[in-house]
């Protein structure tokens, strides 16, 4: 059945209900109740139990209860990290070397050298740069402002060009679940990692802060920023340093992804299977947290378990998002979303312009809405089914949803990153916000014409 302008409608009701309320939750739930209420003849009755029936028949898919687990777990590694005083030995064991880098050169380094070792969770990237730094920055002038503009731009753009963390799992589950609705064809991992290329704002955004810190570039309201005056004091942890708690889980857990991939693909690294790959990876780190920190007695057996549980139930959320993305990308296919913009646009837009126009509507949902993962959830599907139509290159169009999805994400006052950095660096949030602005948009600026080239070069 042919749906027409209404298979547009959908998702542009949920992108609108996700700009009015905040919520993306709550958007994804309208969008797909007002889906199946279509396919289901305008029976609220009927749209009601379809939907609450499709959450169910998700969990009927084995990769799907794996890349949820694997939330799960990552949420789990995270808390663990936190309560064994991992995080807090790191971060004295940084605060230590930074002696030996007493510039304001060298501090910025710092804090951009965390942001890119620390990829397994943006947050607490930024919470790291900023505890670490903030002390060194202060003593060399340099503002509480660029700090923040250093936690915030190596945060989600390092998460998404290294994605093997939370950030992985949700973006392999969303192309998972076009190739299995016969969507798109490939594998997800190849098609993740060659997408990695053309995340151009991740890319940009990283090369700006490097000559940010090199070359001193202050742009706009940055350069009315004004340092705090403080003295870097003498033995102010009593924690003993030490890399290994915090270092040695992280190690393991990308180790065991390709032996996961080879073991899944009968010794072909290639043809392994992503999912199980990531859910195997983080189940040897628990195992191996529970023997590095137990036996020692850095936490009790008691207290490992409960840092499971509670770090599991902090991303009760973001998997909510994930069963709700799953299902509203099969509501868009089964309305055929993809097909009428396909004819709707032939003739009437190159399709060289497909990627940028992805990207662009990316940005402006993530800056709407202050959550990147949202509009990964909303625009994946609709991007990729696109891309699919057009007969796109799709590691392109998967890049072109991560970095719109980055970029308005960046820019918004409402963002989580944003408001993390701030508190991270310990400067007024709207500052945080005003001061970094002009780089988001240079870098949103480059991006564009990075889209704009790729489009004409890959079609």
């Amino acid at each position: 059945m042919e749906y027409g302008i209404i298979s547009i409608a959908i998702p542009l009701l949920t992108i609108f209900l996700a700009i009015i309320t905040k919520d993306v939750i709550v958007s994804l739930l309208g969008g797909i109740f007002a889906g199946f209420l279509v396919l289901n003849g305008y029976n609220p009755a009927k749209a009601f139990t379809a939907l609450w029936d499709g959450v169910i028949a998700i969990f009927a898919e084995g990769w799907i209860v794996k890349t949820l687990l694997f939330m799960l777990f990552i949420g789990a590694i995270i808390r663990l990290l936190t309560i064994s005083g991992s995080v807090e030995r790191f971060v004295v064991y940084l605060s230590e070397k930074s002696n030996r880098i007493d510039s304001p050169t060298g501090a910025m380094l710092l804090a951009y050298f965390i942001g890119v070792v620390i990829f397994i969770e943006s947050s607490i990237t930024s919470l790291v740069a900023g505890t670490v730094a903030k002390p060194l920055c202060d003593k060399n002038g340099v503002s509480r402002e660029k700090l923040a503009y250093i936690c915030d731009s190596t945060s989600a753009p390092i998460c998404s060009l290294i994605p093997l963390n939370a950030w992985g799992a949700l973006l392999l589950g969303l192309i998972i679940t076009a190739i299995e609705s016969n969507v798109i064809t490939g594998d997800p991992i190849s098609l993740l990692v060659y997408s990695i290329p053309y995340n151009f704002y991740s890319i940009f955004t990283l090369l700006i802060v490097l000559a940010v810190i090199f070359l001193n570039i202050n742009i706009g309201p940055m350069s009315d920023a004004t340092p705090k005056t403080y003295h870097l004091p003498e033995n102010h942890y009593d924690i003993k340093p030490s890399l290994y708690g915090m270092v040695l889980p992280v190690v393991v857990m990308v180790a065991m992804v390709p032996v996961g991939l080879y073991i899944t693909g009968d010794g072909d690294i290639f043809k392994g299977s992503g999912s199980t790959s990531v859910y195997y990876a983080v189940i040897t780190t628990l195992l191996f947290m529970y023997l590095l920190f137990v036996p020692n007695k850095t936490i009790s057996h008691k207290k490992y378990f409960e840092g499971l549980f509670d770090g599991m139930a902090h991303m009760l959320p973001v998997t909510t998002i994930l069963v709700f993305a799953l299902l509203i990308g099969k509501v868009i296919g089964d309305l055929g979303t993809a097909k009428y913009l396909a004819t709707l646009l032939h003739g009437n837009i190159s399709a060289i312009l497909v990627p940028l126009l992805i990207f662009l509507v990316s940005s402006i949902t993530a800056f709407s809405t202050g959550t990147s993962w949202g509009t990964f959830s909303i625009m994946m599907p609709i991007g990729l089914a696109l891309g699919a139509t057009l007969d796109l290159y799709i590691p392109l169009v998967i890049a072109a949803v991560i970095s719109g999805g980055i970029f308005g994400d960046h820019a918004s006052p409402i963002s989580d990153t944003t408001i993390i950095s701030s508190m991270a660096a310990d400067c007024n949030h709207i500052d945080h916000v005003r001061t970094q602005l002009p780089y988001a948009l240079l870098g949103g600026g480059l991006a564009s014409i990075a889209f704009l080239i790729a489009g004409w070069v890959t079609i």
